[in-house]
């Protein structure tokens, strides 16, 4: 791994115009140094943090490797702080070899107060790559920034999974689906499961089994509720249920029926005991009885298939997870490519919360 060296500015009680300065700066500084240097130029992050969980998210996108965003501002808030201090970085390698690009990739960290949270974009407008995508992360909560923010970016960073209301955290990301792009972090922890899926019905002779789905269970997690809301409502819009609200018969159990071109479906999400967050399993029942399962398991998804005599077949479908690091980097690496499955499966979801 190439040794990475940063060349770093710093101002306390300072402006937006100042900071946007700085940076021109720090560019023409980097560039004198070498003339191999040039600013990696595809994405700008705006991250809306609590000061005091700030290094977390730091380590966060430290994690994503080369998937790191081109200029990343990172809003640090204080709820009593009534100016701005800041501190501007331009990453690059520290040996850059002749004849071959090295991309340099800029930091701002900006503590602001509770008080400038309503003018943010006032703040952040002047800081952001002209001409890029820009993307907002409030991991914290701070809805409000993502609020502010709505006239200068395009994509909103969230994750369902981490808002204790799943049903509002959902109706919120449908609702910023309108005129934004969304990329949930809680969507994607669940493709290895849509991809698995996808992949056992994906020859024409079992094509025809989805027609004959009539009971669909899913085991999540306590905190998982979003996710495995979030795979049912991508079955219900790939299969053309029509969605009808689940109820909560109890704590940590939902049940409904919906109805799709072949009849109806009962559906199960269950919490479960598990040692990490995700989802456990998923059961499939077939109108004549068989079953098709799928459990979390060493190296893989576990898949068992059961016929409608009681016969019953088990293999391992390889994958392993991305780890949060790699979660969060496969998150802004989509922050461009508008994901055409999760509007549709958002809004299914959104049919099963009514």
């Amino acid at each position: 791994m190439p040794t990475v060296n940063d060349t770093v500015w710093r101002e306390q009680d300072t402006t937006p115009a100042a900071i946007e300065a700085a940076l021109r700066e720090l560019l023409i500084e980097r560039h004198a140094e070498s003339e191999f240097y040039v600013p990696a130029r595809v994405l700008n992050l705006v991250c809306i943090v609590e000061r005091e969980w700030s290094g977390e998210i730091a380590n966060r996108l430290r994690a994503v490797g080369r998937f790191h965003p081109s200029r990343t501002i990172v809003c640090s808030v204080s709820p009593r702080r009534t100016t701005l201090d800041a501190i501007a970085t331009v990453a690059a390698s520290a040996d850059p070899e002749a004849g071959s690009l090295a991309l340099t990739r800029e930091t701002v960290v900006i503590d602001i107060g509770s008080r400038h949270i309503p003018h943010l974009d006032t703040i952040i407008d002047p800081l952001v790559v002209t001409d890029l995508a820009t993307m907002v992360w409030a991991p914290h909560g701070h809805w409000d920034a993502v609020e502010a923010l709505r006239q200068i970016s395009q994509i909103v960073l969230l994750d369902s999974v981490d808002d204790p209301d799943v049903a509002g955290a959902l109706r919120r990301a449908t609702g910023l689906l309108e005129d934004r792009n969304v990329v949930d972090l809680a969507w994607i922890r669940s493709a290895p499961w849509r991809e698995r899926i996808a992949a056992i019905f994906d020859s024409p002779h079992r094509r025809t089994e989805l027609g004959m789905i009539r009971g669909l269970e899913l085991r999540h997690h306590p905190y998982s509720g979003a996710a495995a809301l979030l795979l049912c409502g991508w079955l219900t819009s790939r299969l053309d249920w029509e969605p009808a609200p689940l109820t909560l018969p109890e704590p940590g159990r939902a049940t409904g029926t919906v109805v799709g071109p072949d009849g109806k479906v009962d559906i199960t999400l269950q919490s479960v005991p598990l040692d990490v967050p995700g989802l456990s399993g998923i059961t499939l029942t077939m109108e004549d009885g068989g079953s098709l399962s799928l459990e979390r398991g060493r190296g893989g998804l576990r898949a068992t298939r059961r016929g409608p005599a009681g016969d019953e077949r088990s293999w391992t479908l390889l994958g392993a997870s991305r780890g949060e690091g790699g979660i969060l980097g496969e998150g802004i690496r989509q922050a461009l490519m508008r994901d055409q499955i999760y509007g549709p499966a958002l809004r299914a979801t959104a049919g099963l919360l009514a």
